[in-house]
């Protein structure tokens, strides 16, 4: 007697989704009206702060979650999901400055208070190892605001040119061009167990492929006895490396979560999740890596944003105090905050020499590293374990392990990425 097949049951067919609707979290179709709708959580932590208890931190973050899930804009084909890390920029941004125009206390209280929540929301997001688009949003909304405040109230004022004007949108321009340049791929490294033949910026989880089995002695080699997960063209730069050093190197080099063993200087980043060449630190402000293939970018970057920066500061000056040094203007402007205009683009100025302040210093750390070839992430290592040399109450911390002197350094920093076999593995940063 044949056995009778079992009819395998048809998953009904979903039904397309209109613009304001969405699938949860929960896997169920929602719709955007619906965004107050439901949310237990947020009614069980509205009770225990009228009644004046404290809410439990597990509650919190689920109301975060429920939040960021429900935040959507109506799209084409269902409703797209807003990351709610973009907002607060786009909202308090305007607030506090506008506020900080009104009088020269609350200027000061609120240029001080600014930098303390941005480092705030930094250790906070930094700890729990996120991603955040915060910095990058504050960042790009920064230079749109900054450049519509400088259209709006100081250029009508007649002390601005049209070829200044057009030299400062110029520069605008090549800032956004070199961020985009940043923001690409840093240097990843792929596991050719991959299928996937370009990671993306997002967390890239690669499974082991049945049948292999991980080995005690050697980490990245098969049953054969190859290593299954390095390409020649990968590892142009770690190879004679491998093949010489120990075992117990290998196992050192070995990343458990990408499955590969890393080149020299690469590293796994525990935010983006993945394994980036010569990896030189997380940036929070392009929400990317900072490593071998646009570590050039982000300096080009850092150096067009200062330069515009210094431009724009002195151009406004230069409009509401008249007559006066650029660095006496910045402290000594009497009369700026009798009209609201004047008040509103000095609180600006003051709001960008803090940002470009910061900016300089990173600008400077990355110009030391780049001298004594050492990467953000040796750095700190070394400031940990107490390794190297270190000058300038550790602003210079020199390894020793890549220095080849000032000139050489920075000949391949200029060639970072172009992978020449010819090159000694020790030698290629």
């Amino acid at each position: 007697m044949k056995p009778v097949k079992k009819k395998k049951t048809e998953e009904p067919e979903l039904e397309p989704l209109c613009c304001c609707e969405y699938i949860d979290r929960n896997g169920e179709k929602n719709h955007v009206a619906a965004c107050l709708c439901d949310c237990q959580d947020l009614d069980e932590g509205c009770d225990r702060w009228l009644s004046c208890k404290s809410v439990r931190p597990e509650t919190c973050e689920r109301i975060t979650d429920t939040i960021s899930d429900r935040l959507r804009i109506p799209w084409l084909r269902g409703a797209k999901k807003v990351n709610i890390s973009i907002v607060p920029p786009l909202v308090l941004l305007p607030v506090f400055l506008h506020v900080a125009s009104w009088h020269f206390l609350l200027g000061v209280v609120v240029l001080i208070s600014l930098p303390m929540l941005a480092l705030w929301y930094y250790y906070l997001t930094h700890r729990r190892k996120e991603q955040t688009l915060f910095f990058l949003s504050l960042g790009l909304f920064s230079l749109g605001y900054m450049y519509y405040v400088f259209l709006r109230e100081v250029v009508p004022k007649g002390r601005v040119g049209p070829t200044q004007l057009a030299l400062l949108t110029f520069g605008l321009f090549l800032i956004l061009l070199a961020l985009y340049r940043a923001k690409k791929d840093p240097g990843y490294l792929s596991n050719p167990a991959c299928n996937d033949k370009a990671p993306s910026n997002s967390q890239i989880e690669c499974p082991i492929k049945k049948g292999q089995e991980k080995t005690k002695g050697f980490p990245g080699t098969d049953t054969s006895g190859s290593l299954n997960n390095r390409t020649l063209k990968d590892d142009i730069k770690g190879s004679s490396r491998v093949g010489l050093d120990s075992p117990a190197k290998v196992k050192e080099d070995w990343c458990a979560k990408c499955q590969l063993v890393r080149p020299a200087r690469a590293w796994h980043c525990r935010i983006c999740g993945i394994c980036v060449r010569r990896m030189d630190h997380h940036c929070v402000w392009i929400n990317s890596c900072v490593g071998e293939s646009n570590h050039q970018a982000f300096i080009l970057a850092l150096l067009i944003f200062l330069l515009t920066s210094v431009y724009g500061i002195s151009l406004t000056l230069n409009t509401i105090c008249r007559d006066r040094s650029l660095f006496i203007a910045l402290f000594y402007c009497p009369g700026v905050y009798e009209n609201y205009s004047s008040a509103l683009s000095f609180t600006c100025v003051w709001y960008s020499v803090i940002i470009t302040a910061g900016m300089a210093y990173i600008f400077l750390i990355q110009l030391i590293n780049i001298s004594y070839n050492v990467t953000e992430r040796e750095v700190q290592q070394a400031l940990r374990q107490k390794t190297g040399r270190r000058l300038l109450c550790g602003l210079i911390v020199d390894t020793g392990q890549y220095n080849r002197g000032f000139l050489r350094n920075w000949y391949q920093f200029s060639t970072l990425g172009a992978h020449t076999a010819h090159i000694p593995a020790e030698d290629i940063v």
